[in-house]
């Protein structure tokens, strides 16, 4: 009878195995089934629970997509368990063990706790394993009963990347044992190796800058992979933290999960950092993959979705070819852990897996200890289901937030005295998050849930200054949130899908209005395509058209202010001010000096009239309790949206 392999060594099947996959039915002597199940982008979910809501939920947690590990491994003879990065933040359970808790040496995350219950076999580190700093990162894998790879940073950089030392181990051969369709047993070496974005310099340069460096993600795979072979690796799968992007390869790309895919020698990709589902229907008209095949440059690849909505299976059939393995055939599937119906309720596919949420109870009732904990009251709800149409309380707390710090900041500097505007950006505001993913806290108490639920991201308060000039083209390339509209037409679509609700920055502390007759004047990626184009009309400060060349301070964040987005006039050369304080713990610090704090937002920017024109956009359900309150937009319901989503329509 076969026994089910993984990395603590058989299983055994108990009555026997069921639902085997094709794969292992099918399987002759010198023919094995290999499956490959794949994590990414956990985010610190382990339980199914909303901390911002406070509340249980079906659509996420390690503990649901457990329970399809465990039907997974039933069905296979042969199995190996990855993880693809992203684990150690991305919500309050994480900010709790960064920010109260502390992970010294010895100690275990809870994610990693988690991961070690499931027996993984491997991980590479996603870009946020660095937003709270080398140390803290450090700590929590040394935690890890499996290894952790990263090809592409190094402590310390050579000639060629097989010569740098890397901050982790840069790939892991796994040694295994395969039992054929003939119950005979084989030995196999896989090679895994991880990548994560380059962009990490960037993004969390206060804890990276001096300390790590990095390469091209390519570039590094094309130097390890020929080794890894050398080594006895037969088959070699790529742990990319990095999206499906372009087909080509340019230098220190994001996403680069494509060309990585066509190096020689790769033989299956997983990926992840989209937060998207593939195979599906998201990449169907991408370059260089195939959705009905499940490819990526002719080899198989996934990428499971997020927060464990979905586990990656990539089942390999390999046949020995002298005295070595090589793939015959493949299937790949993300498979999910609920289904959304179609009155929009969410159905569980599978239950928790108790083993794993023991394993981290202790820390989710510290958590909801301290999410729950009173800071203050507001007077008027927080709540982000327009901050993409019009202006926002959601998005005015926070720039009201960062204008009160940065003021003190300046203060006694060569900069005290000239005008502080703040940009700031919804987080929350659906998309790929769902008819639910919005936030919406009731006037009342404010928690450290609600502010959490805010601002997602632990960024840092930055100040930078800059011209009236920077300020319009900071403005212009936000609006590349929105389709170019025809003057005259009804109902036609607002919302470019493909640009993220965190670059859609409003600047308070200016008047504005975006005409959307014109086409956005930068693509999504922050270049200028349309230099003659000029959505950002009637730009006002204290009354008055701005004076281009009159220099401002502009409050935050670390990201915007390190060249994230590729706004104008948001780089290094303009920083001013680095604060030691997250984002979020100035709002708590604000709401405190408050005590009660009046979010109304103050409708600074609207859409330019366009006479007999309507749009459409799509928003969250709940969002009808608060249409009758949003300022400076005409908006009425539409109808019912797609996935859940409600539709609404804005006459301009």
């Amino acid at each position: 009878m076969p026994f089910l392999l993984n990395r603590r060594g058989f299983l055994a099947a108990g009555a026997g195995f069921i639902a085997l996959h094709p794969f292992s039915a099918r399987a002759q002597v010198g023919q094995a089934h290999l499956r490959i199940m794949e994590t990414t982008d956990i985010h610190v979910h382990v339980y199914p629970y909303d901390y911002y809501g406070d509340r249980p939920v079906d659509t996420v947690g390690l503990a649901r997509t457990a329970a399809l590990i465990d039907d997974i491994r039933a069905e296979s003879t042969n199995s190996i368990l990855l993880d693809n990065g992203d684990f150690l933040q991305g919500n309050p359970m994480g900010d709790y063990m960064a920010y109260e808790r502390g992970m010294s040496e010895g100690d275990v995350h809870p994610m990693i706790a988690a991961m070690n219950t499931l027996g993984f076999d491997a991980s590479t580190l996603g870009n946020h394993e660095f937003n709270y700093g080398l140390p803290f990162l450090m700590n929590s894998v040394a935690g890890a009963t499996f290894p952790v790879v990263c090809a592409n940073v190094a402590t310390e950089m050579a000639g060629s990347a097989t010569g740098d030392r890397t901050l982790v181990q840069a790939y892991v051969m796994l040694d295994r044992t395969l039992t054929d369709g003939a119950g005979q047993t084989h030995p196999i070496r896989i090679g895994v190796i991880g990548f994560v974005p380059p962009q990490i310099m960037t993004w969390d340069r206060r804890h990276l800058e001096g300390n790590v460096q990095v390469r091209d993600i390519v570039a590094a795979a094309r130097a390890y992979v020929p080794q890894m072979r050398e080594e006895g690796a037969e088959i070699i799968v790529a742990l990319s933290h990095s999206g499906l992007g372009a087909a080509d390869h340019s230098d220190m790309m994001e996403n680069a999960s494509i060309p990585l895919a066509a190096v020689d020698g790769i033989d299956v990709v997983l990926t992840g950092h989209h937060h998207r589902v593939f195979p599906g229907p998201d990449y169907a008209e991408t370059p260089g993959v195939d959705v009905e095949a499940g490819t990526i440059m002719g080899k198989p690849g996934v990428m499971a979705g997020f927060w464990g909505s979905h586990m990656g299976l990539v089942d390999l059939l390999l046949e020995r070819d002298g005295n070595t393995w090589r793939i015959a055939s493949h299937d790949v599937e993300a498979r999910p852990i609920y289904r959304r119906e179609e009155d929009r309720s969410i159905t569980a596919l599978v239950g928790s897996n108790e083993a794993v949420l023991a394993s981290v109870e202790e820390e989710h009732e510290a958590t909801l200890a301290y999410v729950r904990a009173e800071v203050g009251q507001t007077d008027a709800p927080l709540h982000s289901y327009f901050a993409l149409v019009a202006d926002d309380p959601s998005v005015q707390i926070v720039s009201n937030a960062q204008t009160w710090y940065i003021a003190q900041m300046m203060v006694g500097t060569e900069h005290e005295g000239l005008p502080i505007l703040s940009a700031a950006a919804p987080f929350k505001a659906g998309g790929r998050g769902g008819p639910e993913y919005y936030t919406d806290v009731a006037a009342g108490p404010i928690a450290i849930k609600n502010v959490a639920d805010l601002y997602l991201y632990p960024n840092t308060v930055r100040a930078v200054r800059i011209t009236g000039a920077q300020v319009r083209e900071w403005l212009e390339r936000s609006a590349g949130m929105f389709n170019q509209i025809t003057p005259g037409e009804a109902d036609q679509v607002l919302l470019n899908p493909d640009f993220p609700s965190y670059n859609f920055d409003v600047i308070d502390g200016v008047t504005y209005q975006i005409d959307l007759s014109q086409p956005s004047r930068y693509n999504n990626d922050g270049d200028v395509v349309a230099p003659d184009a000029h959505r950002i009309v009637n730009l006002m400060y204290d009354g008055a058209p701005i004076d281009e060349a009159q220099h401002f301070i502009v409050a935050t964040n670390n990201y915007r202010a390190s060249s994230g987005g590729n706004f104008p006039g948001a780089n290094p050369s303009t920083v001013i001010f680095e604060g030691p304080d997250t984002n979020r713990d100035v709002i708590v610090r604000y709401i405190v000096d408050q005590g009660t704090v009046s979010p109304s937002a103050d409708a600074n920017w609207t859409f330019a009239p366009m006479d007999g024109t309507t749009v459409l956009f799509d928003t969250g359900p709940a969002a009808a309790d608060f249409i009758d309150a949003v300022e400076g937009v005409e908006i009425e319901p539409a109808g019912e949206g797609p996935d859940g989503f409600a539709r609404y329509r804005i006459s301009l």
